[in-house]
Parts: structure tokens; sequence; C-alpha cells
């Protein structure tokens, strides 16, 4: 048989089946006006399209067809073709993406759609984290059951990654920081001549807050942003899958040991961030308003009170929690593309910052009301 290349694209409704579409011709590049103006003027009501009548078919003739079920709600399971154009159906069906999307628009009501699908995504994006957290107490509380899924090893190698070495940055940034509270404050108690009280301004705020949320924001942007980076390439090169495929938990494998590593150095990190940061109160003190050494430690010692310090560390296993659960999640949570990568581990950074400082201040609230 002899296919005639000629034959522009047809539709007519099947005489034993009115609700049956039958597409008869080429529908191929050629012919893809007529293809288009055939397909909208097909009649509505149609259920089933009988494609087995068309000779050659393409790529075009295919997008053409998807766009047209797309429109008139029609499964690609409603479709007949010949076995011949099957496979081209299938690939162009599997890789076809939709039209480029429309302009953003402006106005009130644009506007209001855009801010109900932040506030939506959002509220996705914490409910996912509820549950992963639940699903990671479950899968913790199971390690006393059956002591061997714990994973030593890993535990300590993330141990050394995210605590050992970030131990020099949260130091000099402690320190840096530290002293320009002393030098604000320093300033500002002179008018007053109290410059004194900068020994009570640097040891209270180290203590109760600065330390630990500095260290838990430098750790949300190195730590929680490797993590998902991790992670994120495992998924996208299947490693993920393969985890499973050999019966292991990645949850065990890939996430309680990152959990564990940060549950127990941040609160060391917040710990030498708070020695950091008063050390460079003391050096202020010392070179530029001063205070002896001597008197800077007499006046610390007779200040400060235990309660600043037990509520600053009180505040490190959460936020390591936070920490390491956004950055795992973020990470299981990759497409299997460099650019899903880059967007979840962007993503993890801003919601670890976001929420850190979000529950110290909570925190912080809620101690001043109970007078600690």
């Amino acid at each position: 048989m002899v296919l005639d290349p000629s034959l522009p694209p047809e539709v007519a409704l099947d005489e034993g089946d009115p609700s049956r579409l039958r597409l008869l011709g080429n529908w191929v590049l050629a012919h893809a006006a007529a293809i288009a103006e055939t397909l909208r003027g097909a009649p509505e009501g149609v259920s089933a399209v009988d494609a087995r009548g068309i000779e050659r078919l393409d790529s075009a003739g295919v997008l053409q067809l998807l766009r047209f079920a797309r429109r008139r709600g029609l499964p690609l399971e409603a479709f007949a073709f010949r076995d011949e154009h099957r496979a081209l159906v299938a690939a162009i069906e599997d890789v076809a993406d939709e039209r480029p999307p429309r302009k953003r628009e402006y106005g009130v009501a644009a506007a209001l759609a855009r801010l109900g699908y932040a506030v939506h995504d959002n509220a996705r994006e914490i409910a996912a984290l509820v549950a992963f957290l639940g699903e990671n107490l479950v899968k913790a509380a199971r390690l006393f059951a059956e002591p061997r899924r714990f994973r030593l090893t890993s535990t300590v190698f993330h141990m050394e990654q995210v605590g050992l070495d970030a131990v020099p940055l949260v130091a000099l940034l402690s320190f840096l920081v530290g002293a320009v509270i002393a030098f604000l404050g320093a300033n500002i108690l002179r008018d007053f001549g109290a410059e004194i009280y900068v020994v009570e301004l640097v040891s209270i705020a180290f203590l109760r807050e600065f330390g630990v949320l500095l260290t838990a924001i430098i750790l949300a942007g190195r730590t929680a942003s490797a993590f998902t980076a991790q992670i994120g390439a495992m998924k996208s090169r299947e490693e993920v899958d393969a985890i499973r495929t050999l019966g292991l938990d990645p949850i065990d494998l890939l996430v309680l040991p990152r959990v564990i590593a940060l549950l127990v150095m941040l609160p060391l990190l917040a710990f030498i961030a708070m020695i950091f940061g008063l050390l460079g109160g003391l050096t202020v003190g010392a070179f530029s308003l001063e205070i002896p050494p001597q008197a800077y430690l007499a006046r610390m010692d007779a200040t400060m009170e235990v309660r600043h310090f037990l509520v600053g560390i009180s505040k490190a296993p959460l936020f390591a929690v936070v920490i390491a659960l956004i950055g795992c999640l973020e990470g299981l949570q990759v497409e299997g593309t460099a650019q899903s990568v880059g967007e979840r581990t962007t993503s993890s950074v801003v919601q670890t910052i976001s929420l850190v400082i979000v529950i110290d201040a909570l925190m912080a609230l809620w101690f001043m009301r109970m007078d600690w």
C-alpha cells in the first residue's frame, strides 16, 4: 500500500458510535495549520478517538492531539493508535511540556492569588516537616530496641564535619560580634558615665541570646545546605532508591546520624561561641575602655548568673533538630535535576535561618514572661 503524503488531516464521527471520533489522513508538520483547524472544529461530546485511520504521524501531530486531549479532558487511554505509532506517542507524551506560562499578572486579584499559593505551599512544608519529625522520632526510638541500626561511624564522621570543622568560624565570628557589642554599648553608656556596665551587656547578651543564635545561624548556612546538597545529589543519582532496594532504611542511614551529630555538637559549639564572645568583650574592655582584665573578670563573676547560661544552652538542642531535619528533608525532596538540588539547598538555608530566629524570639518572650 502506497501512502499519499498529500492527504490532509480529517475528522469524522463514527457511524455506529456518535461519541467516537475517527481521524484520517496525514497528521504531520506539513499540515500543522490544517491539524489545528480540524481539531478546533471537532464536535463536542467526544469520549473516544480512533486514530488508526491516520496514515502518517509525526511529533507535531502527536503534540496537537495531546493538547486536544487536555482541552477536552480526555485521557490518553481514550485514543486508539496503530501499533507502529504507539512508541512515538508514548515517547512524546513522556517529554511533552505545557505551553510557556503566561506573563506575570498584576492587580489585586493576582496578588491575592499569589499570596494564597504561598500560604498553601508554606502550610504544606510545615506539615511535611512535622510528619518528618514524627517519622524520625519513631525511628530514633527503634534504635533502643535494635541498637544494630545505629551507624556509629557515620555519626562520628558527621560530628567532625558539622562540629570540629566549624570551630574556627564560630570562634572568630563570636569574638568579633562580642567586640562590636562592647564597642556599641560603650558608646551609649559613656554619655551616662556607666561604661563598666558593658560587662553585663556583653555577658548577658552572649549567654542568653547571641552565643546560641549566632551558632545556629552559622550552622544553618553551613550545615543545612551541606546536608541538602549531599542527600540531594544521592537522590538525583538514584542512590536513595538503591538504598531502599537493598532493604535499608534511608532514615537510619542518612538522617539519624546527621541529627544525632548535630544534637551533640551544636551545644558544644554554642558554648565555644559564648566563651569567645565574652573574650571579645574582655578584649575591647582592656584595650579600648581602660577596664583591666582583672576588674572585667571580677565584675563578670559578681554579676553573671548561671540561669543566663542555662537559658541560652537550652535552645541549642531544639535548634539542632530544626537545622538537621530541614536540611535532610529538603535533600530527600530533590526531584533529580541539578536545578532542583540548587533550589532545595537555597530553600533549606532560608527555612532554617527563618525558623531559628522565629523560635528564638518566641523562647525569649517566654523566658522573659517567666522572669528567668
